[in-house]
């Protein structure tokens, strides 16, 4: 099936522009052709801009809100996120799964243009490609993309610069920790895809996790909304087919089964020489996951939340 996951996320940004002083968002057209949506960088963003740009990564096929939640007995607002597609929502167009680095810039990229490159692994696997007319993207970083960059991306897509937008919000920010904790089931997703489970068998999800302080820093934003994944992320699944390779792939999936699991983030990635790649790829999951057949009713979770670490984390 061809989502269009490009098309729904151009329409998504496109009714942003109108809304962008009161999404404290800054618009900027790039010399050249290409367009930039501040949405953190110099632009003072906010939960409405995080809201925003979670939902373009998403392509629009996730409903994305804030609700209530506790933290070992403390009010704390959760990022909520819910799909009944959440393969090419998540997968396919929100996974962070593009770095891009063109001169002295870099930025982790993700959203529906990912779809247009098709240059990972999971668009392979799952043989999914778009050809688009017009594509989207959102970049995690601290400096607005330069000309140079738009023509990369377009190289790799297959898009004019002139009909690419990106948005943009650094880890510490409203809009980028918004958007980054909005990643927990995107994050169970990718961890049943690595361990060899048949994500097609997916047909719905929710997840829920806390949404992290904004940080002082990007390095510090990194280990908190990690953090809230990590020890506080919750996702439900309803899925066909069997029980008994559910069993077997389950506790292999939360992000208990890693060996360096039970510290913060952020002494982790220390240790690693902050290298994410030295790090066991087990850890990047939820805390909790549950699986509902649909087939068989039988349901089965793995996993807990660690609400001592997120205290420690989050300075609560």
């Amino acid at each position: 099936m061809n989502w269009e996951l490009n098309s729904r996320a151009v329409q998504l940004a496109e009714t942003l522009l109108p809304s962008a002083e009161t999404l404290r968002i800054t618009v900027h057209e790039v010399p050249g052709g290409g367009r930039v949506l501040d949405c953190g960088v110099s632009a003072e963003g906010g939960l409405g801009a995080g809201l925003a740009v979670a939902q373009v990564c998403t392509a629009g096929l996730a409903e994305i809100s804030l609700t209530g939640g506790e933290i070992a007995g403390r009010g704390w607002p959760h990022v909520l996120v819910a799909s009944d597609h959440a393969v090419p929502a998540c997968l396919f167009s929100q996974y962070a799964g593009w770095q891009i680095g063109v001169e002295k810039f870099f930025a982790m990229g993700s959203g529906p243009m990912r779809a247009a490159a098709a240059r990972e692994e999971v668009f392979k696997r799952l043989d999914y490609r778009e050809a688009a007319s017009a594509t989207v993207g959102v970049l995690e970083g601290r400096k607005l993309p330069t000309p140079a960059v738009f023509q990369f991306i377009a190289e790799k897509t297959g898009v004019s610069p002139k009909d690419t937008t990106l948005l943009i919000a650094p880890t510490a920010s409203a809009a980028g920790n918004f958007q980054v904790v909005a990643r927990v089931i995107e994050t169970a997703l990718h961890k049943l895809f690595e361990v060899g489970f048949d994500v097609t068998r997916i047909r719905s999800a929710v997840g829920t996790a806390p949404l992290a302080p904004v940080a002082r820093d990007d390095l510090t934003g990194i280990g908190r909304t990690n953090d809230a994944i990590l020890y506080g992320g919750r996702v439900t699944l309803w899925v066909r087919g069997d029980d008994e390779s559910i069993a077997e792939i389950g506790p292999k999936v939360p992000s208990i089964s890693a060996a360096c699991y039970g510290e913060p983030f952020l002494k982790i990635f220390e240790k690693a020489g902050h290298d994410f790649y030295k790090i066991d790829p087990h850890l990047f999951s939820p805390a909790e996951i549950v699986f509902q057949n649909l087939d068989t009713g039988t349901v089965q979770a793995f996993g807990k939340t660690a609400p001592h670490l997120l205290q420690v984390s989050f300075g609560i």
